[in-house]
C-alpha cells in the first residue's frame, strides 16, 4: 500500500464516516459537532458553540477513552473530527480513530521516517487529509483508507528545512510554511492545489535587494536571514486575505551584521489568498535581538472599537505586548503589556513601534531581559469568547539572561544563533491563564497554574461558559470563562504541550487533549455508564 499506510477495516459504518466529504462551505461555517481546522475556524477564535458541557455540570467530566500513540514523546498536534472520525498526527504518522470509542480505523506511516521537529496537526478537505513532514513535504492522504495520494516538496530538507505546522485549507488551496529560522534559512509561505499538489504561488519572507523592504538588511545579511513561518495562520473569507505571523531574524542574538529593521521578520503579514501578494505588514519587534518570533496565532474579531465597528486582528506577542490591529489596513490601533515582566521597552509609539530601553539587549557578559526569550507567550493557542468579549491567553512571567557572540553561517541545517540565553534563576518562570478585555488588553482575571514553568498548552473556549487549559504539570482544567474560577481538573499524568478541542457525536459532547504520548477524551458521566465507571457517592 502506498506510503506504508496500514488500513484496519473495522466496520462499514466507520468507513462510511471516514469517507465523509468536507466542503469549503463546511469550513466557512462549520457544524459545531465537528472540529475542522487547527484553530477550530478561519478566525482562529477557538470558540465552540457546543454547550452540553457547561459551568453547571463540568464537575461531572470523566475520561471516556485514551489512545496511546506508539513512539510518541510530547504530542503537539490538535486532533480534527469529521462526523465522529478523529484524525491526529505526530511526525510522519497520521491516525484515524473512532471519536466515540478511540478505536483505530487506519494508520499511515511515511518512509523514510526522518525525525526532526514536532508536528502540529492535519487539515481536511473533500475526502482527503493533509499533513506536513520533517523533510518539508506536503502530503495528501485518502481519508477513507490512509493511502498516499500525492506529496509535494515545500522546501529543501538538505538545506535544513522542515515543516511542522498544520496546513491551512482554503477553497481548492492548501497553505503551509516552514521552519526553522534559527538555522539561517529564509522563510516562505506556499500555496498548493488541493487536488493535484501543484504549487500555485510562493511568498518569500525575506526581500531581496531592490525589492520593497530589501533596504532593511545591511550588506548580504538577507541571504541567511531567518523569518520562518512555523505556525498556522488565519483567514478572512470576506476579504480573501491570509494572516500569518513571521519568525525571528538570524543570527538570533547578534544583529551587528544585519543592521536595519530586518523585514519581514517579526511581522504580521496579510497576503492575497489567490496570488500570495502582500497587502500589508506590521512589525512588532524591529531588528529583533531576542528571538521573539511573531508567529503566535492571529485572532480575527469583528467588534466595536472606539464607537466604530471594525475588522480587528488581535495578537498577544512573545515580546510581552498585546496588540490590536485593523486587519483591513494593518493600522496599529492599540498595544499594552499583558505580562508584568517587561523591561526592554517603555511602551509603544502611536504607530506601534517599541520605545526601547537603552542597554537591554544581549551582551558578551550577559544581560537580563524580561520577558525571556521563551516569550510572554509562545505557540500555545489563545481563545476568544464572543459571549464574554474576553481574549484568553496562556501568559508566562519571567526573565532571561541573554548573551551574544560571533558565529559563521554553516549551510545544511546548523544552528545560527550567535549564542543564546538561560532563564533567570532570580525570576523563575510562572505560567498563568489570563483573560483580557478585547480592545484595551486590560486584565480581567488570571488563573495561576501552580508549579507550571514551561509553555506549550493552549486554550479552548466554549458556549458552555468554559475555558479549558492544560499545563506542563499534566493538569487539565476547566475554568469559568467570566471569573476564572476553577470548576474541574484532571491529572493526565504527562505534560500537556498541545491545545484542546471539542466535538459532538450522536448527541454527546466530548473534549479532547493530547498529553505526552496519549490523546485523552472526556465527556459527562452518565447513569447508563455506572456499570463501567462505578457509582459516585
Amino acid at each position: 500500500m502506498n506510503g506504508y499506510a496500514a488500513s484496519l477495516c473495522l466496520a462499514g459504518a466507520l468507513l462510511s464516516s471516514a469517507a465523509a466529504q468536507v466542503t469549503y462551505q463546511d469550513l466557512l461555517k462549520a457544524d459545531p459537532a465537528n472540529w475542522l481546522t487547527y484553530s477550530g475556524s478561519y478566525n482562529s477564535q477557538r470558540h465552540s458553540l457546543l454547550k452540553q458541557i457547561n459551568t453547571a455540570n463540568a464537575r461531572a467530566l470523566v475520561p471516556k477513552w485514551i489512545y496511546h500513540v506508539p513512539g510518541a514523546g510530547r504530542l503537539e498536534s490538535v486532533p480534527l473530527v469529521v462526523d465522529g472520525v478523529m484524525y491526529l498526527s505526530q511526525p510522519n504518522e497520521v491516525f484515524a480513530l473512532d471519536g466515540r470509542t478511540g478505536r483505530l480505523i487506519w494508520q499511515h506511516r511515511r518512509e523514510p521516517a526522518m525525525r526532526r521537529g514536532p508536528n502540529r496537526g492535519v487539515a481536511v478537505l473533500g475526502n482527503r487529509v493533509y499533513y506536513t513532514t520533517p523533510d518539508a513535504y506536503l502530503v495528501a492522504l485518502d481519508a477513507r483508507t490512509g493511502s498516499l495520494l500525492w506529496q509535494s516538496k515545500i522546501a529543501e530538507a538538505k538545506e535544513g528545512y522542515w515543516a511542522p505546522a498544520a496546513p491551512l485549507v482554503l477553497n481548492r488551496k492548501i497553505i503551509t510554511g516552514v521552519a526553522p529560522g534559527d538555522y539561517g534559512m529564509n522563510g516562505l509561505l506556499a500555496a498548493f492545489d488541493a487536488s493535484t499538489g501543484e504549487r500555485l504561488w510562493r511568498w518569500n519572507a525575506i526581500p531581496r535587494p531592490g525589492e520593497p523592504g530589501g533596504d532593511t538588511w545591511a550588506g548580504d545579511s538577507w541571504k541567511t536571514a531567518g523569518g520562518d513561518t512555523w505556525l498556522t495562520g488565519s483567514y478572512d473569507p470576506e476579504l480573501n486575505v491570509i494572516y500569518w505571523g513571521i519568525g525571528n531574524p538570524a543570527p538570533d542574538f547578534n544583529g551587528d551584521l544585519r543592521k536595519g529593521d530586518n523585514l519581514y521578520t517579526e511581522c504580521m503579514v496579510a497576503l492575497d489568498a489567490d496570488t500570495g501578494k502582500m497587502k500589508w505588514y506590521f512589525q512588532f519587534t524591529p531588528h529583533d535581538l531576542l528571538d521573539w518570533d511573531a508567529v503566535e496565532i492571529p485572532v480575527l474579531v469583528d467588534a466595536e472599537y472606539q464607537g466604530r465597528r471594525r475588522k480587528l486582528l488581535i495578537q498577544a506577542n512573545r515580546n510581552g505586548f498585546y496588540y490590536v490591529l485593523d486587519r483591513v489596513t494593518g493600522q496599529f490601533l492599540h498595544g499594552t503589556p499583558f505580562v508584568h515582566s517587561v523591561n526592554w521597552a517603555k511602551g509603544l509609539t502611536p504607530e506601534g513601534r517599541p520605545i526601547l530601553v537603552p542597554g537591554v539587549e544581549p551582551s558578551l557578559q550577559g544581560t537580563k531581559v524580561c520577558p525571556s526569550t521563551s516569550g510572554a507567550t509562545n505557540w500555545m493557542s489563545p481563545a476568544y469568547n464572543p459571549d464574554t468579549g474576553l481574549f484568553y491567553v496562556a501568559a508566562l512571567e519571567g526573565c532571561g539572561i541573554n548573551t551574544k557572540s560571533y558565529e559563521e553561517f554553516r549551510p545544511g541545517g546548523f544552528p545560527f544563533d550567535a549564542t543564546g540565553y538561560i532563564e533567570s534563576p532570580q525570576e523563575p518562570r510562572q505560567l498563568y491563564v489570563r483573560a483580557l478585555e478585547l480592545t484595551t488588553g486590560k486584565l480581567v482575571w488570571e488563573f495561576k497554574q501552580i508549579g507550571s514553568r514551561a509553555y506549550g498548552a493552549g486554550l479552548l473556549s466554549t458556549a458552555g461558559g468554559l475555558i479549558f487549559a492544560g499545563c506542563d504539570q499534566g493538569i487539565f482544567t476547566a475554568l469559568d470563562a467570566r471569573s476564572g474560577k476553577p470548576l474541574w481538573h484532571f491529572n493526565t499524568g504527562q505534560a500537556i504541550s498541545a491545545s484542546p478541542m471539542t466535538y459532538s457525536f450522536k448527541g454527546r459532547q466530548y473534549v479532547a487533549v493530547e498529553a505526552g504520548s496519549n490523546v485523552i477524551v472526556f465527556g459527562l458521566f452518565e447513569d447508563s455508564e455506572e456499570s463501567t465507571f462505578g457509582r459516585t457517592q
